[in-house]
């Protein structure tokens, strides 16, 4: 029914929602920026003219997919655009019976498959497939790299993850050119808006992929029945298709022989050509993944959230339920569009910039979420690092020629139809060192590793702040500009022996500058003393991040920010943001003498009387129990500062449940994995329908991975609270050093680097 005829009344949307066109021009040339209305205005509005229900945020569109079983898949592959009865007479003549597959069928039936193919996409399993990937992407090189000129659509990026999916499969490597106009039928049948003239010959390559497919897998299933050694994914499931025929049935091994085909081929495809068209297009990323290879698996991952080929899913609602403020009723279609989400500024800082060196890409909604994520994600992250790898080790400097881009028209998956770009071969770094053809470098399968993503940066100027401390401040060697960043935001300078240290930025926020201060400690691990030795104008540093794990909670009524010496770092960018937004703060500065109080000039000069001195050696030490009895309720909290201060004001806020806290740590006494280790325990993931059990010998964290389950780190050390999942159900042996008291006892959420279940623990995951 329409949203006029569910309401009994006029519809309560505005025009602009009533009017939303997924095939007008808007969208079709970038859905994230046709639906900025939508993310900051309607997050889930009705369109009558497409019959859906549009869900644009990032965490309604998580909710819709954590929710299976409300929000049903059924409708996934559903036409979008409804058959003519001359294209259903085609299907229907040649003997089309696609029927459900992982991506569109109900529990129980899509678990019980899913369990039984899910090996194949171990990482451990993955990775031995990546010599396959490098020797495709070669051959296709070597055929293109003394030519100076290429559509690397049409030259690489088609065939090759092509060749991929049917080498996975075990299907022979039949006619490309075939193939490719089966997966475009397949794209323009399902998601596309084809004339009633274009439907019957779509119908034709649709029916004849079918046929394709039936007599591909006719031939491998006799090979497996003639008992032939014979290796592939689609091999596998013929094997457990006579093993257990009422889960695998002989219908859904050919539908999924025909689905795999495009999930785990077009996708890649044109994902790869996005982060070509991305990276190509802002040299400074592109001339950094060359000169650090390490970079690139974090490239992938900020292609895939900034630009990925899957830009919207679907879903029916099994019951009236809400999302976002909006009631969905029994029988609503919805389409989530994930390339919205993607750049909702609620989750992702500065969301329409691409940022290579982005420390939480992989939280992106491409490969969707929950029990129906994508299972071959894993396999598409390699493919692309490996493209991106070979290209820019053996093409530096090729760069993208004037061109208008074209894309597929539907509503799901986006990449540029053709992506040509141009090189002077004589500049091919391979002509002068031939070792370089074979100087590929592998990374670990999965997402990236956090702690590989720095950037070289340079000291602009260091001076003293105070007795003690150094005030350094960071700029681009390069002269660009440095990313933005949010007040509690940190970074981590990467010392010459691998290890870190972080440093808050102090700000001001608005400036774009990245300063930290440095509390020179005699006693501590040795980064400080470090840093007061070498930090000097003209000095490089690596650098990874800014990363936030203490953010703050701009919409309170009331802030009260309590800093206890070098803890004023993130506390006076928090300060002056308030300040900047007329919210009404107080800020609190406590430390032993005046002369070791970093920033006390700026505090007194930028927040007047709202600034609170404590200064010791002058009898005004700060009266914490004071501060938390008369902070008026509802009132934000943020602390920084010695173990001492954070423990008294944890204990205090603990006894008035109508205050916030939150604080951070930057430092730990305990190894990650003594912290880590102990009794062993199960979990259950609830979003994913998995039961996992972790040994004594290994963290949560390393477990959820190894499972191919992406979770987020940073210091795997209980400190920053990067690593935190949602605790559906059972008891919790905590160990990080960032969960208030408060926090700890509801029980709601752990560190999954650190800490244990006592017993089995339900992660919303």
């Amino acid at each position: 029914m329409s949203q006029t005829q569910r309401s009994g009344t006029s519809c309560p949307f505005s025009e602009r929602a009533r009017s939303f066109d997924p095939f007008g021009p808007a969208y079709q040339a970038d859905p994230a920026e046709a639906l900025r209305w939508s993310r900051e205005e309607e997050p889930v509005f009705y369109s009558e003219a497409l019959g859906y229900w549009v869900v644009s945020r990032y965490d309604d569109i998580k909710a819709v997919f954590r929710d299976n079983i409300t929000f049903s898949p059924a409708n996934a592959l559903e036409k979008i655009t409804p058959a003519t009865p001359e294209a259903m007479e085609v299907l229907k003549r040649e003997g089309y019976g696609m029927n459900r597959t992982l991506v569109n069928e109900d529990e129980p039936a899509h678990m019980a498959r899913r369990r039984l193919l899910l090996d194949a996409f171990a990482p451990e399993a993955l990775a031995a497939h990546a010599p396959m990937v490098r020797r495709l992407v070669r051959e296709r090189l070597d055929d293109i790299i003394d030519r100076g000129q290429s559509d690397l659509v049409q030259d690489m990026l088609w065939d090759v993850p092509l060749l991929v999916a049917l080498h996975f499969l075990g299907v022979p490597e039949d006619d490309i050119e075939t193939l490719r106009s089966f997966s475009v039928a397949h794209t323009v049948n399902t998601w596309g808006k084809p004339t009633p003239g274009q439907q019957v010959a779509v119908a034709e390559g649709v029916a004849k992929f079918w046929t394709y497919s039936g007599e591909v897998l006719a031939r491998m299933s006799a090979q497996v029945d003639a008992g032939d050694e014979v290796h592939g994914w689609m091999y596998d499931m013929i094997r457990q298709n006579r093993v257990a025929p009422e889960i695998v049935t002989d219908n859904y091994l050919h539908s999924m022989m025909m689905a795999i085909i495009v999930a785990a081929h077009e996708t890649t495809a044109l994902a790869s050509a996005n982060a070509f068209r991305e990276l190509l297009g802002d040299r400074h990323q592109w001339d950094a993944i060359c000169a650090d290879p390490a970079l690139i698996p974090a490239a992938v991952e900020e292609c895939l959230r900034h630009s990925g080929s899957m830009v919207a899913w679907r879903r029916v609602a099994t019951r009236d339920a809400e999302i976002g403020g909006e009631t969905i009723p029994e029988g609503g279609k919805i389409l989530m569009v994930m390339a919205s989400g993607n750049h909702d500024p609620r989750h992702f800082e500065s969301p329409d910039a691409l940022n290579i060196w982005r420390d939480n890409s992989a939280d992106h909604l491409t490969f969707g979420y929950g029990a129906h994520q994508c299972m071959g994600k894993n396999i598409g992250r390699m493919e692309m690092a490996i493209i991106l790898e070979e290209v820019s080790r053996r093409i530096p400097h090729l760069y993208l020629d004037d061109q208008d881009f074209t894309y597929l028209p539907n509503i799901s998956l986006r990449g540029p139809e053709a992506l040509h770009v141009s090189w002077d071969p004589a500049q091919n770094p391979e002509r002068h060192d031939p070792s370089l053809r074979e100087a590929g470098r592998d990374f670990p399968v999965g997402a990236p590793d956090r702690k590989a993503i720095t950037r070289n940066l340079e000291i602009a100027d260091a001076m003293p702040l105070a007795d003690g401390v150094l005030g350094v401040t960071l700029r681009d060697p390069a002269g660009g500009a440095l990313p933005s960043w949010s007040p509690g935001a940190h970074i981590d300078i990467v010392l010459p022996e691998g290890e870190s240290r972080k440093y808050s930025l102090c700000g001001p926020a608005d400036t774009g500058d990245w300063r930290i201060a440095v509390l020179r400690e005699n006693e501590g691990r040795g980064g400080s003393r470090w840093m007061h030795k070498n930090a000097a104008a003209g000095a490089q540093l690596r650098v990874r991040g800014p990363h936030n794990h203490f953010r703050l909670e701009e919409d309170a009524s009331q802030h009260i920010l309590i800093a206890g010496g070098i803890g004023i770092t993130p506390i006076i960018a928090m300060a002056d943001r308030l300040k900047s937004l007329g919210r009404n703060y107080e800020l609190h500065y406590a430390g032993r003498s005046r002369r070791r109080m970093a920033h006390l000039d700026r505090a007194r000069a930028d927040h007047g009387d709202r600034l609170h001195l404590h200064v010791s050696e002058e009898g005004a030490r700060a009266d914490l129990a004071a501060i938390i009895r008369d902070a008026p309720p509802r009132s934000f909290i943020a602390a920084c500062g010695p173990a001492r201060l954070l423990k008294a004001l944890d204990e205090l806020v603990a006894r008035r449940d109508d205050l916030t806290l939150r604080f951070e740590h930057f430092a730990t006494d305990e190894s990650a994995g003594d912290l880590a280790s102990g009794k062993p325990f199960d979990i259950r993931c609830a979003d994913s329908d998995l039961t996992l059990h972790v040994p004594e010998d290994r963290s949560l964290l390393q477990t959820l991975r190894a499972a191919g389950i992406d979770v987020p780190s940073d210091c795997e050390e209980g400190i920053c609270g990067s690593c935190e999942l949602a605790v559906e159900a059972g008891e919790i042996d905590h160990r990080d050093r960032v969960l208030t008291a408060s926090e700890r006892a509801a029980g709601d959420r752990i560190m999954t680097c650190c800490s244990r279940g006592k017993g089995k623990l339900t992660l919303k995951i």
